[in-house]
């Protein structure tokens, strides 16, 4: 077995794509989250959008030790102490309020708060925050908009998601202030359900090398 890994320093710098999971069923977090790091891709964002998802998380932690797991759509508090209990590593929302960024920083592991807009992106500056989730990135304006806050902001740096796929994360990725996107491509909901992890880790491989 492989060592655990590291503790991040910076989310961002880990690998060029955080696989964004949607977990029905617990059973396939191991198998998922071996395919996904065999791939190249340690950073596993497990979604709170599933009853499954910190059963998941506990079942990576425990068996996948080389993964970074980390828990998404953490939208109260109490996201937060499930998530932090299930022994994620990292935390992301697709927004932010003040009570659940406190919750976060409380954590005591690294997070990622959503930002769509310019002004919500100053306030998590002036707050101490430069990492950021960029949520939902096509949606918000893509590539035009999160390059154009590169020069006015630069302080502040992104993992841009929603709508990221194959083809457009190279051009993210290109940008000054982007150090990953998260994305859910590597893991087609064909390949999943037929438990097709040579597909998923084969996939994740070309995602890996985008950068």
């Amino acid at each position: 077995m492989t060592d655990t890994a590291p503790s991040p320093s910076s989310l961002l710098d880990l690998a060029p794509v955080i696989p964004v999971v949607v977990i029905d069923d617990a059973a396939d977090a191991v198998p998922m989250a071996r395919a996904l790091v065999a791939g190249g891709l340690p950073a596993i964002e497990v979604t709170f959008r599933t009853p499954a998802a910190a059963d998941a998380i506990r079942a990576i932690v425990a068996e996948v030790p080389e993964a970074i797991v980390g828990a998404g759509t953490v939208l109260t508090p109490g996201h937060v102490d499930t998530a932090v209990a299930a022994g994620s590593r990292f935390l992301v929302s697709p927004g932010w309020t003040d009570r659940l960024l406190g919750a976060m920083r409380d954590s005591g592991i690294p997070s990622l708060p959503g930002v769509s807009t310019t002004s919500e992106v100053v306030a998590l500056l002036e707050r101490g925050v430069t990492e950021m989730k960029f949520f939902p990135a096509e949606a918000a304006g893509g590539t035009a908009y999160l390059g154009a806050l590169a020069s006015p902001l630069p302080d502040a740096r992104f993992c841009p998601t929603g709508g990221v796929n194959a083809a457009r994360a190279p051009g993210y990725l290109a940008l000054p202030n982007v150090g990953c996107v998260g994305g859910t491509w590597m893991l087609p909901a064909e390949a999943v359900a037929a438990g097709d992890w040579a597909r998923v880790e084969s996939l994740a491989r070309e995602a890996a090398a985008l950068r």
